[in-house]
């Protein structure tokens, strides 16, 4: 009889390497394909995650249910605020593209025949499809997606408070699994993310509103129409790294190049605008975080770029605390420590590390 010998251990670990792949592969499929329900809970998390001392304040002077409906309308509330600055600086911007949409017109036929005077005999043919016909359904399909920003937030807001509800009876059943050992370990793993999370979103809370107040003031300075609009712009995306800070600093340049009808103009306010992200960004934001939150600017960038690939800009906003949550839970794991290393460099996320 002929028996098969069994497996080595490189075999057996390459099997296991592979049988990790494959699940890794198939988790990212169905996160990508379930999206639509993924992305709310996903935020609903965040923001429990952040407004939980609210609630636990509350529920020492409120009942139960009047503190988590209290501390969901904070963050509705929060929520609505943002999407409001959001609507409000792109509707300002529409309004004045539709007012001057003659004057752009006409700026954009010089460009192209500057093209076409340099050899570039293509741009009559991007003329054509580029008008503000085609500029004015670009906003209208800017100002639909906006209006899908609320549906979200309120599908956002009901996970929010069932969220809420559910937390402490959770605690609860958690206690009571393995003696109680493993609900407070992942009791004490949870409290750890919540506070790398709050910590988080204050640091970005703060960076963004200087960056807006930095973009507002070099604006107005420089004479930009609608100063206050480009610094509210930039509040908002800059919560969102790299991407968000990318757009809010083309969109006035392009802006100064229409409304002084030259590049010089643009070429300044481009230079000035990064000058300022650079300030709040490299200089400023690194000491105020310091080792709290430390984590690979190459992981950062990665994270963004691969959520944004899976959820749009959804997941380019939620990448780095999926990423914080995924460094502090590597790090309490001895098996994943070095994960936790490659993710966090200066090893802030390894001082509380469980043996």
């Amino acid at each position: 009889m002929h028996f098969d010998s069994p497996p080595t251990p490189v075999g057996d670990r390459t099997l296991r390497l592979a049988a990790l792949i494959c699940a890794i592969i198939l988790t990212l499929a169905a996160l990508s394909l379930a999206h639509s329900v993924m992305i709310p809970v996903t935020f609903a998390l965040l923001v429990i995650a952040l407004v939980w001392p609210l609630q636990r304040r509350l529920k020492r002077k409120l009942p139960q249910l009047v503190a988590v409906l209290i501390t969901a309308a904070v963050a509705l509330l929060a929520i609505g605020i943002g999407c409001w600055l959001i609507v409000w600086g792109f509707g300002r911007i529409a309004q004045w593209v539709i007012t001057n949409s003659a004057r752009l017109q006409s700026l954009y036929i010089h460009v192209a025949d500057l093209l076409e005077q340099r050899g570039l005999y293509a741009a009559e043919l991007i003329a054509e499809q580029f008008d503000m016909s085609w500029i004015l359904g670009v906003l209208r399909g800017i100002g639909g997606s906006l209006q899908g920003i609320v549906t979200f937030g309120l599908v956002t807001f009901m996970f929010v408070i069932l969220g809420l509800l559910e937390l402490e009876p959770l605690g609860r059943r958690l206690g009571e699994v393995g003696s109680g050992t493993f609900g407070a370990v992942a009791i004490d793993a949870a409290a750890e993310i919540a506070g790398r999370l709050q910590t988080y979103m204050l640091v970005r809370f703060g960076m963004s509103l200087l960056t807006g107040l930095g973009f507002w003031a070099f604006t107005a300075v420089y004479g930009l129409d609608l100063s206050r609009e480009w610094g509210v712009i930039a509040f908002v995306l800059n919560f969102i790294p790299f991407i968000g800070s990318f757009i809010a600093t083309i969109l006035p340049t392009l802006f100064a190049a229409a409304q002084y009808e030259s590049f010089s103009p643009a070429i300044v306010m481009f230079v000035g605008l990064n000058v300022v992200q650079f300030v709040v960004g490299s200089y400023i934001e690194p000491r105020v975080t310091g080792a709290a939150i430390s984590i690979s600017p190459f992981m950062v960038l990665f994270a963004v770029f691969f959520w944004a690939m899976l959820w749009g800009i959804a997941g380019a906003f939620i990448g780095v605390p999926i990423l914080i949550v995924l460094a502090t839970l590597c790090a309490r794991n001895p098996a994943t420590r070095a994960i936790a290393t490659v993710l966090s460099p200066d090893r802030p996320l390894l001082n509380r590390a469980v043996p």
